[in-house]
């Protein structure tokens, strides 16, 4: 009876040998790739909770901003970069506008910003190509003041860094460091260029202070001629000077 049964439903041994009794067919995957989709499903959601978490824990307005309202006090993480193409100088820029005994007119404040928006980019373009320079006229206590400058490689911000750190502008110690912000339309209040801002200076978005028409075309036609020069020079071992300032100063 028993060799009977054997014959008809096969031995364990038979069982254990027969390959026929394993799934073949494409829609029945291994046991083994089974388990590495179900591994890899469950590392794809873990590293997706620790970055909803990371992203929770990192202050957004600093990684957007560059600078937070709530400054060292802030709840968040304020991640400083190690490497950047942008530099931060807080509090670099002393508007006359905001001194209460100011009796300068609308145009007057003009220029004397405009003269030290050529400083600022003159100095910062022995570093490297500048591509961006940007001065906040917020009147709230992080962003007062601030300039931003975004060179084309991560080398020449580093080396402005640096150098910037032990100099002085107008009687005053320069504050430098890398920032994280490199898009400023994700950092300039949209408003303010607009129909206005209802914040005003208080925004904790920047308000962008811009040079006159005449001094930003002349600074971007003398600096490709700079440039243009240094590419000829990139041969001779010593550096070509950077664009001079040319307006009269206030």
């Amino acid at each position: 009876m028993a060799s009977y049964l054997a014959s008809i439903f096969g031995t364990e041994q038979d069982k254990a040998s027969d390959s026929s009794l394993i799934p073949t067919s494409p829609t029945y995957p291994s046991m083994r790739k089974i388990l590495l989709l179900c591994s890899s499903s469950r590392a794809s959601e873990r590293n997706f909770i620790r970055l909803t978490l990371k992203s929770q824990v990192n202050c957004s307005f600093y990684y957007k901003i560059g600078a937070c309202r709530h400054g060292d006090r802030c709840s968040r993480k304020h991640v400083k970069p190690s490497y950047s193409q942008t530099i931060l100088m807080p509090n670099l820029y002393q508007n006359p506008a905001f001194d209460p005994k100011n009796r300068m007119n609308a145009s007057q404040l003009q220029n004397h910003f405009d003269a030290f928006y050529e400083d600022i980019w003159c100095e910062c373009c022995k570093y490297g190509e500048l591509e961006e320079l940007v001065v906040c006229d917020n009147n709230n206590d992080h962003l007062i003041g601030n300039v931003y400058a975004r060179f084309k490689y991560e080398e020449s911000a580093q080396k402005a860094c640096d150098d910037l750190n032990s100099r002085w502008y107008a009687a005053r110690p320069i504050y430098c460091e890398l920032s994280p912000v490199t898009d400023f339309r994700e950092a300039c209040c949209r408003l303010n260029s607009g129909e206005g801002c209802v914040r005003g200076g208080f925004c904790n978005f920047i308000h962008r202070k811009n040079p006159s028409d005449e001094l930003d075309r002349d600074l971007t036609l003398s600096t490709k001629k700079w440039l243009k020069e240094t590419a000829k020079d990139n041969k001779s071992p010593s550096r070509s000077p950077s664009p001079e300032p040319t307006r009269k100063r206030y």
